[in-house]
Order: C-alpha cells, then structure tokens, then sequence
C-alpha cells in the first residue's frame, strides 16, 4: 500500500527537473527554418542506409518526373 503524499512531497521539484537555468526559445529560430521529418516504412527505410542515399534517390525520381512533364507538353 502506498503512503499518502503530503502537501510538502508534491510542492518539491526533482533536481533532473529543475530547468531555472534554461534559456527560453534557444532553438526557436532553428526549428522555424525547417524541420521535415518523415517517417518510412520498415521496407523502405531497409533499402536506404542514411538520409543522403535517400536524399539522392528523390532526386533522381524528380528529374525524371521533371523531364517527363516536360515531354507531355511538346
């Protein structure tokens, strides 16, 4: 059984919370500008060892798009 917390336990912060010497907004202008993150499936995130062989492959798939389009239109 659990002993009852008193007024005083619940009033105390824990020193790994303790965030008095934290600076607010420290990452504000980097996270505005530009996080991206996507998630990919098992199977496809397997197929590619790090972010630039992913980075690479997209791409290549837009170029190809790219020149596709172009195609159509003539």
């Amino acid at each position: 059984m659990r002993k009852p917390t008193s007024s005083r336990d619940r009033d105390e912060i824990r020193p790994e919370y303790d965030f008095s010497g934290g600076v607010r907004g420290k990452y504000a202008d980097r996270y505005r500008k530009g996080t991206n993150v996507v998630l990919l499936d098992p199977e496809i995130a397997d197929a590619f060892p790090d972010s630039d062989s992913v980075n690479a492959a997209l791409r290549a798939l837009l170029a190809i798009a790219k020149s596709a389009g172009q195609r159509k239109r003539h």
